[in-house]
């Protein structure tokens, strides 16, 4: 397949992108990038996803596919000759897209609240839900994994991709929070894990480094402080 004929609108620090990018790396897709501005976007982005205007969207012989589960599902029904990334069997495939929702819908807006928030006694109250929720995704991989290396199994599958997009930011979190949610006495599995997901060849490169995403956390923050500070 030739390069043009695939091409992902994306930044660097999404992690709904970066999933799209593991899967493409992943089914050993060449694609182009092209990166968008979130405050500046393009008018291909605008014209491709005029519903949510926003990435990742996928555009395949220039047809485009937007929301990143759905890319991913899409990569996995079109390039079959690669690693399958959902599931064969029918129940581990639900299994998979239950966690995923959870992940997307529960887990990870708390991370963000916790990124946000003020007040020591509202960021415990998150983490605490942060923790809870962690052990809930430390029992998943243990009956995912069927004590193999990845929820996946053997290789990463649908929902390595989907929480480990969320590394990057769990970790500058971590850091601007002064705290460690992921760890080896409470999620013994989830960090072994994330350590072998993250030195994946598929991975390598494409979560953004903590640093950066730490400082882009402090210039979001500061901008949004300016904007509801009193004219």
């Amino acid at each position: 397949m030739a390069k043009s004929d695939v091409k992902l609108l994306g930044a660097w620090p999404s992690p709904f992108v970066n999933r799209v990018q593991i899967a493409l790396n992943l089914k050993s897709v060449d694609y182009e990038f092209q990166e968008e501005k979130f405050d500046n976007k393009s008018e291909l982005l605008l014209k491709s996803n005029p519903v949510h205007k926003k990435v990742p969207v996928l555009i395949h012989n220039d047809k485009p596919i937007c929301e990143s589960l759905i890319i991913v599902q899409y990569l996995d029904e079109v390039w079959t000759s690669g690693p399958s990334i959902l599931p064969s069997d029918p129940y581990d495939r639900a299994t998979a897209r239950f966690w995923a929702a959870y992940v997307d819908d529960k887990w990870f807006p708390l991370l963000k609240e916790l990124r946000t928030t003020e007040g020591e006694e509202a960021k415990a109250e998150i983490s605490k839900k942060l923790k809870e929720g962690l052990v809930l995704l430390e029992e998943a991989f243990i009956k995912c994994s069927k004590g193999k290396g990845f929820f996946g199994g053997e290789r990463i599958g649908y929902l390595d991709i989907v929480f480990g997009s969320f590394l990057g930011w769990l970790k500058a979190v971590e850091k601007i929070a002064g705290l460690k949610l992921v760890g080896e006495l409470v999620t013994p599995g989830l960090a072994a894990w994330a350590e072998r997901f993250c030195s994946h060849e598929a991975v390598k490169g494409v979560i953004p480094e903590t640093d950066r995403l730490v400082e882009l956390a402090k210039i979001i923050q500061a901008r949004l402080k300016a904007q509801s500070a009193p004219k």
